[in-house]
């Protein structure tokens, strides 16, 4: 029996480093033990932000790589400010307050001028490409996945113009997520990215989204199907280590200006003036990309001597980090957009053995998976004197050898099992 073809067309592929990559890289690996084929196109000369060389080595071999060239104004920006160019491009957006004329125009420019995002140029030469190599190859089903979200473009088109099935993948929402509204748009910007949202929403013939919140939100604007499949946690083959000498507190991704918790940074003061030799312990490691402001904050609260902040490392190497830190930080902006986002390095975390200490927005999705599976705390903005309790908790279980966590229910999570579900979907959905 021939196994079942599908075109996923997505952005960000190795040696394409960050979140975004991981999702369609895991599913592609296990969608052939589903008798699966996966076709993969990509584009051929990305500007991706982040760059991790060694994901590549990850990428199945029972995968066709399809690329095609794509034209990208952040090329043309770079010229300006490779630096800020850079930045925008990976969602680290500088505080309203401290923008200078420049951050503002070029955000402006991105909100106004490229809709739905700066890779919009390439929606009409991928759909002459696929549109081809789809007829020829007699593929009857799609997967787009965004954002960004110009992608959903491509499949709206082909959708359009052949007789497929087409899944619009939602690894983030549209016009709903946080730094939407930090994009200066005008009055006809937000209404053609609402007019563009509710289109491929109500063409697609199947949605899937990460978390309830999204589904909720989509199910206002479309009648169609919608699948929660979330992110997901992959074995990783990495070499035992100890754990951390230090009292250490990773935060793992990027540290954008809107997640600066200041009610972590005051608890640690608090601690470092009333509890005896926790300044002899205390680590706080930043691994990732970390926006300006957050580091101003840690240096203003008088934490720079406990600071090791890493920068960008290799996922491999973010991964051991996970494994050998005392305590792992997961924080998400404060506001009801954010109610949605469950961060990738979620499900990684909850495999670390590590526990999580989690601060975002009341009723996050992410709370209720943290709860569930029983492998950390979730707080509120509000709550800094529990979460001061629950340092000094851990720290005295570091102290006497004895911190890690006690996970359950994990399974369900695990990225083998996650493409069993999208699979069961795909088969269910043949025309």
């Amino acid at each position: 029996m021939n196994s079942k073809k599908i075109l996923i067309i997505t952005y960000y592929w190795p040696p394409a480093g960050g979140p975004g990559v991981q999702r369609w890289l895991k599913f592609v690996k296990y969608l052939p033990d589903f008798d699966i084929q996966p076709i993969v196109y990509i584009p051929e000369n990305p500007t991706y932000p982040i760059i991790d060389a060694n994901l590549e080595s990850e990428v199945s071999e029972k995968a066709i790589i399809l690329k095609n060239k794509i034209f990208e104004p952040y090329q043309l920006a770079s010229f300006f400010s490779k630096n800020k160019t850079k930045k925008i491009s990976s969602g680290i957006i500088p505080n309203q307050k401290k923008q200078s004329f420049l951050d503002k125009t070029l955000l402006w420019i991105r909100g106004n001028l490229f809709i739905p995002d700066a890779r919009v140029y390439w929606v009409k030469p991928s759909v002459s490409y696929l549109e081809k190599y789809i007829v020829e190859n007699n593929i009857d089903t799609i997967v787009t996945s965004g954002p960004p979200h110009s992608l959903h473009l491509i499949g709206l088109s082909l959708k359009q113009k052949l007789n497929l099935t087409w899944f619009a993948d939602f690894r983030d929402p549209w016009t709903t997520i946080g730094y939407h509204k930090s994009l200066k748009l005008s009055t006809r910007a937000a209404r053609k990215h609402k007019a563009l949202e509710y289109q491929v929403l109500n063409t697609a013939d199947t949605i899937i989204v990460t978390s309830k919140t999204t589904k909720t939100e989509f199910e206002d604007i479309t009648n169609k199907p919608i699948a929660i499949i979330t992110n997901g946690y992959d074995t990783e083959e990495v070499v035992k280590l100890s754990l951390d000498t230090k009292f250490s507190l990773a935060h793992i991704g990027s540290f954008l200006s809107e997640r600066n918790p200041a009610i972590l940074w005051e608890s640690l003061i608090e601690l470092l003036a009333e509890v005896p030799d926790f300044k002899s312990h205390l680590e706080i490691k930043l691994i990732g990309a970390v926006s300006q402001e957050v580091l101003e904050t840690i240096s203003q609260f008088g934490l720079n001597s406990y600071l090791h902040n890493l920068g960008y490392v290799s996922h491999s190497e973010a991964v051991m980090h996970q494994r050998n830190s005392q305590v792992l930080l997961l924080i998400e902006i404060d506001s009801e957009e954010t109610k949605s986002i469950i961060p990738g390095k979620l499900f990684e975390y909850m495999v670390s053995n590590r526990p999580i200490i989690a601060i975002g927005p009341a009723e996050s999705d992410f709370a209720e998976i943290i709860k569930e599976t029983n492998t950390g705390v979730f707080f509120e903005y509000t709550e800094k004197l529990k979460l001061k309790t629950l340092i000094l908790k851990y720290y005295n279980q570091f102290l006497e050898g004895n911190l890690q966590s006690y996970a359950v229910g994990l399974q369900k999570y695990s990225r083998q099992h996650l493409t069993k579900e999208l699979a069961q979907l795909i088969n269910q959905s043949e025309i």
